[in-house]
């Protein structure tokens, strides 16, 4: 037995929605006595696939002395399981602010006019950084928006000008944890193609702790994705705008092409 990451679950924190179980392709979840267990260590990769799906943060990948995974083992479980239960694979349960949904913007909107009353640019739910899935599909080949929560109150056009046509995740990294922020922004890049990403960002100088975090991911995701910085002011005007880059790895930049 080695010492090797694996997931491990907070039960305290842990309210068994169970929206972790069907993102474990291994079949290493199940809600037993109404908590995320894990059914054993050696169904578990340690990838933490299921740990963006968790509302409660209650999942985290930890270093401890486990059996090693066994791919074999959990294949052979995952079939077993399917022949013998005749449940269906478990649905969401939860809170409806972290259900996962996918919209389409009517193509009336399609265009740079607005005539009439303002359609909302939002194409998925949730937004908040950390309900989004890690490996969510409005992610691939997505033009990111990571935006500062404070920044849709003070800049008056943000749908038509700012969220028109991208995936978005909202965050405050003054009042969140923005180490996290960065851990998960980095396996969202891994994860997926991300084409481009914008970060808005308030002039308060605590805002730009959410674009160091969001550089940090870049670079430790070992992506090259161009990013555009934009800080608005308090009163919802657009302050001097930061040169775009693409960041490269390791910590070495370049501009686009």
């Amino acid at each position: 037995m080695a010492k090797r990451k694996i997931v491990q679950i907070d039960e305290e924190k842990c309210t068994g929605c169970g929206l972790c179980i069907p993102n474990c392709a291994e079949g290493a979840l199940q809600i037993i006595d109404g908590k995320a267990k894990l059914v054993s260590d050696k169904f578990c990769d340690g990838l933490g696939a299921c740990l963006g799906h968790c509302p409660e943060d209650a999942i985290t990948v930890i270093e401890r002395e486990a059996d090693e995974f066994d791919e074999k083992a959990a294949e052979a479980f995952l079939h077993q399981r399917k022949e013998t239960s005749p449940q269906p694979e478990p649905t969401f349960t939860g809170c409806p602010s972290s259900r996962s949904m996918h919209f389409k913007i009517p193509e009336s909107q399609s265009g740079n006019e607005v005539t009439g009353s303002s359609v909302s640019m939002l194409s998925h739910w949730p937004v908040q950084l950390k309900l989004v899935p890690i490996n969510a599909p409005y992610f691939q080949e997505a033009d990111l928006l990571i935006t500062a929560d404070c920044v849709p109150f003070a800049y008056p056009d943000f749908h038509r000008d700012f969220l028109k046509g991208k995936a978005v995740v909202v965050g405050c990294p003054k009042l969140d944890d923005i180490q996290l922020y960065k851990e998960k922004l980095t396996e969202i890049f891994k994860t997926n193609s991300i084409k481009s990403i914008t970060v808005p960002y308030m002039e308060v100088p605590c805002c730009s702790g959410l674009v160091k975090a969001t550089e940090d991911a870049i670079t430790e995701s070992g992506k090259n994705i161009p990013l555009k910085k934009v800080k608005i002011g308090i009163r919802g005007d657009i302050k001097p705008e930061e040169e775009s880059r693409a960041f490269d790895h390791p910590r070495t930049f370049a501009h686009p092409h």
